[in-house]
């Protein structure tokens, strides 16, 4: 067998359309592609508007618009709430905040200075501002956060 013996299966290949050939044939004058415009004269991109800003661009100044994945950032909790869910000598960690539903699931945590505390509270969270860390620790309590926790 050569090369030129070759031929493809019996009905494989079909003979190409001829179009545009005049406005009597079946593909004839516009030949499908109706009349003017950048669909009749050359190919058009996905997702093009015609000019105007495309929807994937508008998208996130819409109203209503959020992120697919946000980032969860910090669920806060002032020191008055603390105050008003434990008593005094409680550990407050993220397993408890959870517990006694103050935060949600899966969030960081960050204790405000926000209130008065008059117990002594061992907190070991995420993020403690300032004013926080003076309260807790003025009122006999300890403050671990971040990465000293363990």
């Amino acid at each position: 067998m050569k090369l030129h013996h070759l031929k493809p299966a019996e009905g494989s290949r079909k003979s190409k359309i001829r179009v545009g050939r005049g406005d009597r044939g079946r593909r004839g004058a516009k030949a499908g592609r109706g009349t003017k415009g950048t669909g009749a004269h050359g190919t058009v991109p996905a997702g093009f508007e015609g000019g105007q800003v495309p929807l994937k661009r508008r998208q996130p100044k819409l109203a209503g618009f959020t992120r697919r994945n946000p980032e969860p950032g910090y669920a806060v909790i002032n020191v008055a709430r603390l105050e008003d869910a434990y008593e005094s000598g409680d550990q407050v960690t993220a397993e408890s905040l959870l517990a006694k539903g103050l935060v949600r699931k899966g969030r960081k945590i960050k204790v405000l200075g926000h209130g008065d505390l008059t117990k002594q509270l061992d907190v070991a969270v995420d993020a403690v501002s300032g004013t926080a860390r003076d309260k807790i620790t003025a009122a006999g309590g300890s403050v671990i956060a971040g990465d000293d926790r363990s």
